[in-house]
Parts: structure tokens; sequence; C-alpha cells
């Protein structure tokens, strides 16, 4: 029997902000608050989302083991990079895909999803 259990956060109707597991922090895609700012706004906006839900999960962003960043257009991607360069913890830089791709709201220049691992208790 499996007795690991599953911690959910920001649980809503269609979907839960984070999932835990076994140690393993599943972050779901996270959007700019605000679709008014430029690609380098929206990229610091998701990766204070990031940077919180991680926190919240008993984790940091020294600890992802994954991220996929989805832009709207993969023409922001060296903009999108110097803001997530000056991000990463020197030295923990993860694996990671960047794709361009149609976001739900047209506003929207980005969506980055995560995967952590949780901090020793």
């Amino acid at each position: 029997m499996n007795d690991s259990h599953i911690t959910r956060i920001g649980v809503a109707a269609r979907y839960s902000e984070a999932a835990v597991f076994n140690g393993v922090v599943y972050l779901a895609g996270m959007v700019p608050e605000s679709g008014d700012t430029d690609i380098e706004g929206q990229t610091q906006d998701v990766l204070e989302q990031v940077h919180q839900r991680l926190q919240e999960a008993g984790s940091d962003k020294s600890r992802i083991l994954r991220t996929q960043i989805f832009l709207a257009d993969i023409a922001d991607i060296g903009a999108m990079n110097a803001v997530w360069d000056a991000w990463v913890v020197p030295g923990t830089a993860p694996p990671r895909a960047t794709v361009q791709a149609a976001l739900a709201d047209p506003a929207w220049r980005i969506e980055i999803v995560v995967t952590a691992a949780q901090k020793a208790l």
C-alpha cells in the first residue's frame, strides 16, 4: 500500500497552483497577473509567482529540476532570457525548454511551468 500523500496548494475548481508528492513540487503554468506590460515585466511577474509558490511548497528556485517556458512570440526570447539569467541562482540553472505557443489570453506573452525538489526536512 502506498502511504504517500499528495498536498495541493491554491486549489480551484479547474486546477491547483501546485501539487507536492514524494518531495517533488509540480507548479501549474504561471502566467502574468496583468497583460499590460512588456515581456520583461511579464517575465518578472511570473518569476515572482514561481518564487512564491515554491516557498509555499517548501522549496526555492535553487531546487528547480525542470522548467518549460512558453512564449507567445519566440522573438521575445532574448529579452526574456535577460530577466531569467538575472533571476536564476548561479550554478543551479535547471534543464529548460522554451517554445513558441498560442497562450490562452492574447495579452499574455509568457507562461512558465516548473518542477522542483522540496528542501530536506
